[in-house]
C-alpha cells in the first residue's frame, strides 16, 4: 500500500504581506511614499533575480571566450 503525502503551503507570503501593509498605511495617510514604493515589494524580488541571471550570462560569456 503506498501513501504519499503533499504539503504545500499557499499563503500570501512575506512580500505580499509587506505590499498590503504598505497600501494600507498609504490609503490612512499614514506615509505618503510615491505609488513605486508602495508597490515596491512586488516588483523589486523580480528584478534583483533578473539582475543576478544578467551578471550570470556575462560571465559566463567572458569566461566562454577568454576559454
Amino acid at each position: 500500500m503506498s501513501s504519499s503525502s503533499s504539503s504545500s503551503s499557499s499563503g500570501i507570503g512575506f512580500c505580499g504581506l509587506l505590499t498590503v501593509l504598505f497600501i494600507a498605511l498609504k490609503l490612512t495617510k499614514v506615509i505618503d511614499w510615491s505609488w513605486w514604493w508602495i508597490l515596491a515589494p512586488l516588483w523589486l524580488p523580480a528584478c534583483i533575480v533578473l539582475i543576478i541571471f544578467a551578471m550570470i550570462m556575462i560571465i559566463a560569456v567572458i569566461i566562454e571566450v577568454i576559454a
